[in-house]
C-alpha cells in the first residue's frame, strides 16, 4: 500500500515537472467548438480558469485557429491539462493532509454578478495606483456605428474593456480607481452592448452634458486622487474607440504627454506588448499601431499622473468592429494592456508628468 501511494506521488510530481511536453497529443482532452464559442468561453465550459490556460490553449491549437485567435465552429480543440502545483503536493504529503489549498478571491460588485470575484494571481503591482477612464459616458455615447441593424456606442465598449483591465490589475495587487462607472452594467459577454445613459463619475457625480465641463470633471477627480496618493507609483490609462471612414482599418495605438518621460514609457511598454502579441498570435500580419505624443487632448494636457491614452480601433470599420464585438477579443485587449502595465511598473519610476 505504501509503495503504491509513493508510486502515485512520484507519477504526479513527474508530470507536474515536465508539463505539456510530457503529454502525447492523443492523451489530451479534445472538445468540439460550438457556434458562438470563443477561447475563453470554451475553457470556462471545461471548468478551467480561462485566463490562466489561454496561452497554453493557443500554443496547442495554433494550426487550428482563424487569425491565430478565433475558433472554427465544429472543429475539435485540445484542452490544456491542469498544471499541478508540485510545492502544494509535497507540502500535502509531508503534512499527510488532504486539505485543499484555498484560493484567495475578493468581490467587486462593479464587475457584475458573473465577474465579481477577482482571483489573486500575484502581487506584482502591489503599491501601484491606477486611474482608469473609459471615454464619454452619461449623456455622451461617443462615436456611433451600426452593426447588423443595431447601434454601437463607443462608451459601452470602452467601459467594458476598462472593467476587464481593472480586474486584471486588481488580480496582481494594484489599487484601481474606475473613474467612469455604471451602476448595473458590469462586465458583459454579449456582442451587442445595450446603450444606456446612466454612467456616473467617481463619487457618484452626475456627468455634465457640456463637453468641457465633462472633461474638467474627470481631470479634477483624477488630480485630487493623485494628490491624496502623493508619493506612490501612479499612472492614468484612458480608453477610447476611434471613429474614421468605414474603409479605414487601424490597429490599437497610444498617445502620451510630450513632456512626460514616464507617460511615454508607459505607452511604449504597452505598445511593445502589443507588438509581441501580434507577432505570436497573428504572425502573418504586421502590427501598425503607434505611440506618440499628443498634448492637445484635454485629458493628456491637464491630468497630473503619467498617462497613456489608448485608441482601440475604428468603430465604423468591419474588421475593427470584430475587435470590440467579440467578448474574447475585449478580454484579450485588457489582458495585453495589463501585461504592458506590469512591464512598465517593474521598470518604472514614481513621479508626476512634469
Amino acid at each position: 500500500m505504501i509503495f503504491r501511494v509513493f508510486h502515485r506521488i512520484a507519477f504526479l510530481l513527474f508530470f507536474a515537472i515536465i508539463g505539456l511536453a510530457g503529454y502525447a497529443q492523443d492523451s489530451l482532452t479534445t472538445v468540439k467548438a460550438e457556434k458562438g464559442d470563443g477561447i475563453l468561453s470554451l475553457l470556462r465550459k471545461q471548468g478551467m480558469n480561462p485566463y490562466e490556460a489561454y496561452d497554453d490553449f493557443i500554443a496547442m491549437n495554433m494550426d487550428n485557429l482563424r487569425d491565430s485567435v478565433h475558433l472554427y465552429a465544429g472543429r475539435n480543440y485540445f484542452i490544456p491539462p491542469v498544471k499541478l502545483d508540485t510545492v502544494a503536493i509535497v507540502d500535502s504529503i509531508q503534512k499527510k493532509s488532504t486539505e485543499i489549498k484555498k484560493i484567495e478571491t475578493k468581490e467587486f460588485s462593479i464587475f457584475g454578478d458573473k465577474h465579481a470575484a477577482v482571483l489573486t494571481k500575484s502581487e506584482k503591482l502591489k503599491g501601484a495606483v491606477y486611474y482608469l477612464v473609459s471615454g464619454h459616458g452619461g449623456p455622451d455615447p461617443g462615436a456611433m456605428a451600426n452593426y447588423a441593424g443595431k447601434s454601437l456606442a463607443e462608451d459601452e465598449y470602452a467601459y467594458d474593456i476598462t472593467l476587464r483591465l481593472a480586474k486584471e490589475l486588481l488580480s496582481h495587487g494594484a489599487t484601481v480607481y474606475i473613474i467612469i462607472r455604471d451602476p448595473n452594467d458590469g462586465i458583459r459577454d454579449e456582442r451587442i452592448l445595450e446603450i444606456d445613459r446612466d454612467e456616473v463619475a467617481y463619487g457618484d457625480k452626475v456627468i455634465p452634458l457640456n463637453q468641457v465641463a465633462r472633461l474638467k470633471q474627470r481631470v479634477d477627480i483624477i488630480n485630487e486622487l493623485h494628490r491624496k496618493n502623493r508619493g506612490k507609483f501612479q499612472r492614468l490609462i484612458v480608453t477610447h474607440v476611434d471613429s474614421r471612414s468605414k474603409g479605414q482599418n487601424i490597429d490599437v495605438f497610444f498617445y502620451h504627454h510630450e513632456k512626460s518621460k514616464n507617460g511615454k514609457k508607459l505607452a511604449e511598454n504597452v505598445h511593445k506588448t502589443f507588438q509581441k502579441k501580434y507577432k505570436k498570435y497573428q504572425p502573418n500580419r504586421t502590427y501598425t499601431g503607434t505611440f506618440e505624443d499628443r498634448t492637445n487632448l484635454y485629458l493628456v494636457r491637464k491630468t497630473h499622473p503619467a498617462m497613456t491614452f489608448i485608441e482601440i480601433g475604428n468603430i465604423r470599420n468591419k474588421k475593427d468592429q470584430k475587435r470590440i464585438l467579440v467578448p474574447d477579443n475585449r478580454q484579450a485587449l485588457a489582458k495585453w494592456i495589463s501585461e504592458g502595465v506590469i512591464l512598465d511598473y517593474e521598470t518604472g519610476e514614481i513621479g508626476r508628468i512634469r
